[in-house]
């Protein structure tokens, strides 16, 4: 991909990931690298290994839950809106809305300003900080929902059509399958805003991150492990890794009735595949008119797509003028939104 604007000299694509060359870092690098910036803590953006990691502190809380001191052993925690000179570039973190302690990175360089936003959403999340619009001259965005067809619902909505069916079929157990981090600690924070004050049960692989999120204060309530239940659960809401759903593991429960909440359960061949019940469209993403919103409001003249959709986001670009290409970095995956 060319850049008559320059970016290319300073700014490039590597097999290791994004390399920002005058302050000689990489941005969520798929390799163990000398020193990395990165996004937000799923394991498609935080590998273990690098020399030294710059992100929020509670990205690298993150990054050592899941992989232990490797996973930021030289970690160096900065704040949102906290310039850092690195060499002869200025970094800056910005929430991105994604996650807990997810950035947009921000690099000025010669009067020059690029966004590399990771992951990022516009709505609202009460687990996490809102997303931060940053004018920028160069956007490198994702494209994971990045087809006309995705158009998310109302995450409130999505809650209450699980309270709905809970309160339609009190005599089975209803397993949600969640992300483990981000999406199973926002879907417990939809309920309780729904009024939902019963307990929300775990699986034990959720326990971690779960109780993370609870020590940065977010209110949770009553999350106890399954482990723990006295009986089957029927008429209770278990959240389970997607990949309990049907498994040994699910006998325990009462006739479970499996849910998936995830912005893929917009597609029916999705949700036929997984075998699931009650698909709840809540994504931790943009989907196709957020992108072109975002896209929009940034002002920027260039635009780099990353992992997903990225030949239709491209398109679509090209006809309303916007100078777009797509990076095609390695080790980014989508599946587990």
């Amino acid at each position: 991909m060319s850049s008559s604007t320059g970016f290319q000299t300073w700014l490039r694509p590597e097999p290791a990931g994004l390399y920002c060359i005058p302050g000689d870092f990489h941005i969520d690098p798929a390799a163990a690298v000398p020193r990395a910036v990165i996004t937000h803590g799923h394991s498609d953006h935080a590998r273990p290994g690098h020399g030294a990691v710059l992100a929020t502190a509670d990205t690298l809380a993150i990054m050592r839950l899941r992989l232990g001191e490797a996973g930021a052993a030289h970690g160096q925690a900065l704040a949102y809106g906290a310039p850092l000179t690195i060499r002869d570039v200025t970094v800056t973190l910005v929430p991105a809305g994604h996650i807990l302690g997810s950035a947009q990175i921000v690099i000025d360089y010669r009067g020059q300003r690029a966004v590399i936003s990771g992951d990022y959403k516009r709505h609202h999340d009460p687990t996490c900080e809102a997303f931060e619009l940053v004018p920028c001259d160069l956007f490198v965005t994702e494209a994971t929902f990045g087809l006309p067809v995705y158009r998310h619902e109302p995450a409130s909505q999505e809650a209450a059509k699980l309270l709905a069916s809970l309160e339609d079929f009190p005599e089975r157990t209803h397993q949600i399958g969640v992300y483990g981090l981000g999406k199973c600690q926002r879907l417990i924070a939809l309920l309780r805003q729904a009024g939902y004050q019963r307990p929300v049960w775990l699986h034990g692989a959720l326990r971690s991150m779960t109780d993370y999120y609870v020590a940065r204060g977010i209110d949770l309530g009553d999350v106890p492990a399954v482990a723990d239940a006295p009986g089957k659960l029927a008429g209770e809401i278990v959240l389970s890794p997607p990949s309990a759903l049907g498994d040994r593991w699910s006998r325990r429960l009462a006739d479970p009735l499996s849910g998936f909440a995830s912005g893929w359960m917009r597609i029916r061949g999705r949700v036929r595949q997984r075998g699931v019940e009650l698909p709840l469209i809540i994504s931790d993403h943009c989907d196709w008119p957020e992108l072109l919103q975002t896209i929009t409001e940034t002002g920027a003249g260039e635009v780099w797509v990353t992992h997903g959709r990225e030949e239709a986001l491209v398109h679509e670009l090209g006809k309303r003028g916007i100078k777009a290409g797509a990076l095609r970095l390695v080790g980014r995956e989508d599946d587990a939104e």
